[in-house]
């Protein structure tokens, strides 16, 4: 006698009458969520690992904003021959080789921190910040040395930019992994307030030696102090970093939940987390989706952060105390309201938050620069308000938007290299390439039409992305605040499946 035919997926009748095989297949395609599979956060540790990598994250910044901030009296100290420009665009070349060489950082640390985990990478990448930078300050100038100095000037610069390479990737994932889904862009948006903090103190140390020395005092030693502050923070940094545990989700991941997630399969297959090759190969297409979002926004980012007090002293005559005084007041503004946007994301999405970003940018960089031009301080303090405040949207939503993009068993990886690409391409060389362009054509709206063409390739990238807002992370279980809520997640009814 022939044995009874098994019933076929294909036929949903035929498998609604077979119980057990009814039960089994809902089951493959639709488990039960477990207990066991959710991410009960620590509120007192998702704190502190906010902190310890939004100040991380701000010292790193304010080794690095310093160099900007600089940049007129750089310029003269390690390139004095030739004119004011040249000297300018020669300062500028130099900060855009530290991006040169992130996008190899990336390469380097984020496989790095996906096989051995994020706090020892970023850990490694604040030592080889606060080297790099402290040894800036003791470079001696171009009369002491001749073209030896601007040589190492710029190999501590790529040191830098190396470094740099995997810290966005990491602090973000880091942050990511240990917030509970739905707040995951409040907790996120204290990376940028880092970022913010590191600029102001870099701008207000730079400030106030410009407003206590003279010109022939910053040149001789003035310039130096606020990089050889940076040995001290970063042993800060460093200190901070390695009293916090490994994230949760990392933690998952290498202790075998691969095996039980929907990823299983795959995983098995390749068993490579930081595989550069599979990242490119499997994952082209949201790289480069996240190249079109990041090089927007740190278009935005280094044009109004770096670039604009170069702006108002080299092109509008201003002097470098009083475009630094403005930055300061308007890079503070954005602090107080950065955490309210990352809260705002969480409720109403990232999209949302991100195009209203992009297009405040498209739309108000034209009127914002004629604005900045009439010079006085209210102008120039509205129309760099007008800047910050579509700024701020991409600021607070960016850090947890950014890091959903990718698995976790590749998100280090993946985030690092997709950023660093872009922040090369376009983040650091937007200082030169608007100093180019003025030069060539010698309009000083050539930055708004810039920022906006940047906008425009931004508003393109967020209609295409999807929204992530309150999901768990792919590759990764619910990450939840309380047990109440992994309970209400636990008895949720499971759909019966769909065939």
């Amino acid at each position: 006698m022939a044995a009874p035919r098994t019933p076929q997926v294909a036929d949903p009748e035929a498998v609604k009458r077979h119980p057990v095989l009814f039960r089994a297949v809902r089951q493959r395609l639709n488990p039960r969520l477990r207990r066991t599979d959710i991410t009960v956060t620590d509120d007192v540790a998702v704190k502190r690992a906010v902190k310890a990598a939004s100040l991380g994250n701000a010292m790193e910044w304010f080794d690095f904003g310093i160099y900007s901030y600089l940049a007129v009296t750089l310029g003269r100290v390690f390139f004095p021959s030739g004119s004011d420009t040249t000297q300018l665009m020669s300062s500028f070349a130099t900060f855009a080789v530290a991006f040169l060489v992130r996008p190899l950082g990336g390469m380097f640390f984020g496989p790095m921190g996906d096989r051995m985990g994020r706090k020892k990478v970023l850990a490694l990448t604040m030592i080889m910040m606060a080297v790099g930078t402290f040894a800036i300050g003791l470079i001696p100038s171009y009369g002491a040395i001749g073209l030896w100095a601007p040589a190492l000037l710029i190999l501590f610069r790529m040191l830098q930019g190396f470094s740099t390479g995997g810290e966005y990737g990491g602090a973000s994932t880091f942050i990511a992994e240990y917030a509970p889904d739905r707040r995951r862009g409040f907790f996120g948006s204290f990376l940028e307030f880092g970022t913010l903090a590191g600029y102001v103190g870099a701008a207000g140390l730079v400030t106030a030696l410009y407003a206590l020395l003279d010109d022939a005092a910053m040149d001789s030693w003035g310039w130096r102090v606020p990089f050889l502050v940076a040995g001290p923070l970063g042993l800060v940094g460093l200190y901070l970093r390695m009293r916090l545990d490994e994230t949760p989700a990392f933690q998952r991941l290498d202790g075998g939940a691969r095996a039980r997630a929907t990823e299983a399969a795959d995983a098995v297959e390749t068993t490579a987390k930081g595989d550069l090759a599979k990242i490119f190969r499997e994952y082209w297409p949201t790289l480069i989706l996240c190249v079109c979002l990041v090089g927007a926004y740190n278009i935005a980012h280094y044009m109004l952060l770096s670039y604009m007090p170069t702006y108002l002293s080299d092109e509008l005559g201003y002097s470098e105390t009083h475009g630094l005084l403005i930055l300061l007041g308007v890079m503070v503004a954005l602090m107080l309201v950065v955490s309210r946007v990352g809260a705002l994301s969480d409720r109403y999405g990232r999209k949302p938050l991100l195009m209203g970003g992009m297009t405040g940018f498209f739309l108000l960089s034209l009127p914002a620069f004629p604005l900045i031009g009439q010079g006085g301080i209210p102008a120039i303090t509205a129309g760099m308000l007008m800047l910050g405040l579509s700024l701020v949207c991409m600021l607070g939503t960016m850090s947890a938007a950014l890091p959903a993009l990718f698995p976790t068993r590749v998100r280090y990886g993946s985030l690092s290299v997709g950023y660093n690409l872009s922040a090369s391409l376009f983040g650091g060389t937007t200082p030169l390439v608007i100093t180019a362009l003025i030069g060539w054509t010698g309009s000083n709206l050539m930055p708004a039409f810039y920022a906006m063409g940047a906008a425009l390739v931004g508003i393109l990238a967020v209609a295409c992305m999807k929204e992530t807002a309150q999901k768990p992370l792919d590759g990764s279980p619910p990450s939840v605040e309380t047990e109440e809520e992994a309970a209400e997640l636990c008895a949720a009814r499971t759909p019966e499946p769909k065939f």
